[in-house]
């Protein structure tokens, strides 16, 4: 396991402080605030190690609620809300300096048998084809921010490959909103369906709101535009891996009021639908 890889897992495995009390750390990726994807993937860790190993996630729903602040530690507060005979439904609120930051409700599964019927994975170039997103970003890298340039050039421990030449950061031009991410950790992970899930949770976030820009020849680093992510919902309808190709294929059907929707389906190589997932985000554009 790479050392950036390595560094993510530890950052999703939290210290116990209690029965239902959990903390863990916080990373600074040069955007001043924490990345979304990282306090949903922890506050998913700290609800599932309060539920039987024999039951895994299906679906979470989650609001970001305040901007979390990198320099400082996160608290995970679990509420077990029902332990069912086949469900169980966790709520988590995460919190900073006394302050609530982000909320999570998830329901847990056994493992079951039923009717099954799936989308088709769409046709999409092999992620060996498709350049990095450092060597995506190269050309530009000048006219990024310093923290901001040394993340988005240095190691990863997602290797994320878009389909097509992705948006110019600096000088977009108005397109469908679409888009389709090959990820994949950049190493093996360890056979723990939890982390898996964890980690697919904590990647996401990458890219998604920012669909809904496309239509409107704007990017997140356009001068006057403040975006956010509002909320976030992810189901889970089968077993993977995050250390094998996953394509996030994702479309935004919709944007009013200073609001973006976006929608995505989560295929393995193989055209398993494996997830979908779907967040609302602010956007507005204040010249």
């Amino acid at each position: 396991m790479s050392d950036v890889l390595n560094d993510l897992v530890q950052l999703l495995t939290l210290e116990r402080i209690e029965v239902n009390l959990f903390r863990g750390q916080s990373q600074d990726l040069g955007w001043g605030v924490v990345y979304g994807g990282q306090v949903l993937g922890q506050a998913l860790q700290a609800a599932q190690q309060t539920v039987p190993t024999d039951r895994h996630v299906h679906s979470l729903h989650a609001y970001f609620l305040r901007p979390g602040d990198v320099a400082r530690p996160i608290v995970y507060d679990v509420e077990r809300l029902r332990d069912g005979s086949s469900f169980t439904t966790r709520s988590v609120v995460a919190k900073q300096n006394g302050e609530a930051i982000f909320n999570l409700s998830a329901s847990f599964q056994k493992a079951e048998p039923g009717f099954e019927h799936a989308d088709a994975m769409p046709a999409a170039p092999p992620p060996e084809s498709l350049p990095t997103e450092q060597e995506r970003l190269q050309p530009v890298a000048d006219r990024l921010p310093e923290p901001l340039r040394q993340r988005a050039l240095g190691k990863r421990a997602f290797d994320i490959r878009q389909v097509g030449p992705g948006e110019h950061p600096f000088e977009p031009k108005a397109a469908p909103p679409a888009r389709m991410v090959w990820l994949k950790t950049n190493g093996p992970v360890p056979d723990d369906d939890t982390l898996h899930r964890c980690l697919l949770a904590y990647a996401s976030d990458y890219a998604f709101l920012t669909t809904a820009l496309l239509p409107h020849a704007v990017t997140w680093l356009t001068p006057g535009m403040q975006v956010a992510s509002l909320d976030h919902s992810m189901w889970f309808h089968a077993p993977f891996r995050v250390d094998e190709w996953l394509l996030h294929v994702v479309d935004s059907p919709r944007a009013s009021g200073a609001r973006g929707l976006v929608r995505g389906r989560v295929f393995a190589k193989d055209g398993r639908l494996v997830a979908s997932t779907a967040q609302e985000g602010l956007m507005r554009h204040r010249p």
